[in-house]
């Protein structure tokens, strides 16, 4: 039984990664609580276990006293000599307590406390584990779904890709294998809970670390990317190397690498756009596949005005707004977009505007004009007639 304890702990280790003194003294732990419901909270009662053979010593241990004054932790140095003759006084007798007396009862509480500490202490190791790979992309297998959270086996611990987290419209069934993000790590009073998410920006930040040696080395850089899950995605690159093409390295030869960024998206759209630190070209690229005209700015209220062909307004828009939602996030500007028609349409009723108020203003510097040659005229005869 004892070597077959040690086994158990020893399969603990190897499959949860628990370490092996962590569930002995957590054996020892519930072992002694038994003990001490058994016989009562003021004994002394320590327990053992040998970490290579298993054997259980169980002692109640009393210290030598002059006078007793609590029987349940102190021993007079007679009685203690009838045990051992070179007791002394403030020395500790301890006697063994036999497994068997602990009875059913208190076996059953060890039991629980127990299987207690091992799953805190396999909670804890999760925690340790995956709390310094929040970020990262893993691997899983779909064990099931439960109301509408994916529970996914990483191999040494079950994580959840929860309903929020996932691209809509993507479906699993059990045994699919399934590639995510590391979303967090979360300590409840029940339990550890590690969180996948596929549907974060991130998540196609990383892939594209996967897919692309220049962004993981750094090289190309991503400066700024969005997301509308399932639908598309805008993201905004710049090289650190300028013999370096931070586009065309993201796309790959025959767009090879965006490609299996997409497979793995499930056919979700890819823009991808060189950064730069001038917003009107900013702006018309994250606009993309939109071509661009004009772009105004307004810097102090950080608005943009753009014009396009009528042709490619509605795609500078994109479906519900989406195109041009995503460049705003993007580029951290307020987007206004109008036709080219619309801007001249604009452009002339402005110009016809500016004219209008300009001969009014002609006619009013007119008529001053008239009325001040008039004042002069009549102060002139008044002065003839009183001469």
């Amino acid at each position: 039984m004892n070597r077959e304890l040690i086994s158990v702990i020893d399969e603990l280790g190897r499959q949860k990664g628990i370490d092996k003194s962590r569930v002995i003294g957590a054996i020892e732990a519930a072992l002694q609580m038994a003990a001490k419901k058994r016989f009562g909270q003021a004994e002394n009662i320590q327990v053992e276990i040998d970490s290579k053979t298993g054997e259980i010593s169980v002692v109640s241990k009393k210290t030598i006293v002059d006078a007793v004054a609590n029987p349940k932790t102190e021993v007079s140095l007679q009685e203690a000599r009838q045990f051992d003759s070179e007791a002394e006084v403030g020395d500790e007798i301890g006697s063994v307590i036999e497994m068997t007396d602990l009875g059913r009862i208190a076996a059953q509480t060890a039991k629980q406390v127990i299987f207690q500490k091992v799953r805190e202490a396999e909670w804890e190791a999760v925690q340790r584990e995956y709390s310094t790979r929040q970020g990262d992309l893993v691997n899983g297998i779909i064990l099931g779904v439960e109301r509408r959270n994916y529970l996914v086996d990483l191999g040494k611990t079950e994580a959840v890709l929860p309903i929020q987290e996932q691209i809509p419209r993507e479906t699993y069934r059990c045994g699919d294998r399934v590639k995510a993000m590391l979303l967090e790590v979360r300590r409840t009073p029940k339990d550890v809970q590690v969180i996948l998410t596929r549907s974060h920006p991130q998540f196609v930040a990383k892939l594209f670390e996967l897919e692309v040696p220049e962004v993981l080395e750094k090289i190309v850089e991503i400066k700024s990317i969005v997301r509308e899950p399932g639908d598309r995605t805008k993201i905004a690159v710049t090289s650190r190397e300028k013999a370096v093409d931070p586009v065309g390295a993201c796309v790959g030869i025959k767009g090879s690498r965006v490609q299996a960024v997409v497979r793995e998206l499930r056919g979700e759209k890819i823009d991808i756009i060189t950064w730069t630190s001038d917003p009107r070209v900013f702006i018309a690229e994250a606009l993309n596949p939109a071509s661009i005209e004009k772009v105004g700015i307004d810097e102090e209220k950080k608005s943009a005005l753009v014009v396009v062909a009528d042709s490619q307004l509605s795609l500078a828009i994109g479906k519900n707004g989406q195109n041009v939602r995503l460049a705003a996030r993007l580029t951290g500007w307020k987007i206004d977009i109008i036709s080219a028609t619309e801007y001249e349409k604009e452009k002339a009723e402005r110009d016809k505007e500016i004219k209008a108020a300009l001969a009014e203003e002609a006619e009013a510097l007119h008529q001053q004009e008239e009325a001040r040659e008039q004042e002069l005229k009549a102060r002139a005869e008044s002065e003839s007639d009183a001469g």
